[in-house]
């Protein structure tokens, strides 16, 4: 991806999947945006985990802490079970 921003590539996608959807293209064409569209999610998925670590990283920085905040490993608990607790 060539300096591409992450609202360009979610434009693109968005155009992508509106002709795909649109079942106007050969098989060949499709395959070709298929891949194009897969090059661009996982550039979108870079960007986004990127912005997420950088927001990390600036509200440990606030809070004075040195450490990353962490999300709790059992998330499967309902909300009963956890008002219960």
């Amino acid at each position: 991806m060539a300096s591409i921003t992450f609202e360009q590539a979610m434009t693109r996608l968005e155009q992508i999947v509106a002709t795909l959807e649109s079942g106007r293209c050969s098989l060949d064409d499709s395959m070709k945006l298929f891949e194009e569209g897969a090059k661009l999610t996982g550039f979108c998925q870079k960007a986004l985990q990127s912005a997420e670590q950088k927001i990390v990283k600036l509200t440990s920085a606030e809070s004075g802490e040195g450490e990353q905040l962490s999300v709790p490993e059992d998330t499967t608990q309902s909300m009963g079970e956890a008002l219960s607790d």
